[in-house]
This record gives C-alpha cells, structure tokens and sequence, in this order.
C-alpha cells in the first residue's frame, strides 16, 4: 500500500534540494536558465522524475539537458544526503512540455479572436431576414372582467 501524502512530500523537497544544487554547486558551463517546475515520485519512493524548462532555444536545451545528465549523480547523493530517507531514488530529469503547450494555446486563442473580429465586422451591417422579432403573438382582447378572477365568484380555487 502506498501513502501518496508521504511521496508528495518526498517529491517536494526533492524539487528544493535539486533546485537549490543546481544554483550553488553545478558549475557546469552547458547548464543554461534551468527552472525544475515538478517532481513525481513513484509510490515506492524508488523512482523520481524531474521536470524542467529552459529558458532559450534548441540549442542551449539539449546542452542544458546533457549537463543535467552529467550532473545526476551529484544531485543523487545530495537528495539522499538532505532528504534522510533509507533509500534515495533514482534521478530522471524530463523537459516540460508546459512552455510549448502555453505558446500552442496562446497561438490558438490568437486565431479565435482574429475570427471572431471578422465575423463581427461582418456582421455589423447586417440585418434580420424576416421581422426584427419573428415569433407572433396573438392579439386577445380582453373584457372588464377576464383576467382579474373577480368573474368566478371571488375565489381563486382556495378552499378557506
């Protein structure tokens, strides 16, 4: 049985001690503008993946990615060290997809809005097919007592 509160914890300082190692003792010079956005931890408590972003282009992430990779073992041992569990996980770093998802949705909104401008501009001078209201409406006339309930004796089908 796995304790799902005991491995989000584990996920979360794992995510500070690789974050905080990554700033003071990686000097590697491939390492780019790294942010380590999420951690999941296995229920086992065996396995860790950390997600990252970096911040350029393609060129500088697989390079941010190949330090990562050389720095594994580094972070491994510091987790272990900081995080006084019997058995460390093992380390897997994965690029997150969030930067491209957010830029995919953005472009997307931004073709919805260049849609909806033009069927607003369309459809400024526009005018209804039929009537303005289509639907009819029947003409009652109505005597002195209809409608007031005055007709049926007084009462308005309460039993007093």
């Amino acid at each position: 049985m796995t304790d799902t509160a005991r491995a989000r914890k584990l996920a979360d300082r794992i995510r500070v001690v690789v974050a905080e190692t990554l700033q003071r003792r990686i000097k590697d010079p491939r390492l780019g503008y790294v942010t380590i956005t999420d951690t999941r931890v296995t229920g086992d408590l065996r396995e860790a993946t950390v997600f990252y972003t970096v911040y350029g282009d393609d060129e500088e992430r697989a390079a941010s990615a190949a330090a990562l990779e050389s720095a594994k073992g580094v972070l491994r041992s510091e987790v272990g060290r900081q995080t006084g569990v019997r058995f460390t996980p093992s380390l897997t770093f994965v690029p997150d997809a969030l930067p491209e998802n957010a830029r995919t949705i953005d472009d997307l909104l931004e073709k919805a809005r260049a849609s909806d401008a033009q069927v607003r501009q369309v459809s400024s001078g526009a005018t209804y097919a039929g009537d303005a209201d289509p639907y009819r409406k029947p003409v009652r006339e109505e005597g002195p007592d209809e409608g007031t309930g005055a007709a049926d004796g007084g009462t308005d089908g309460e039993d007093a």
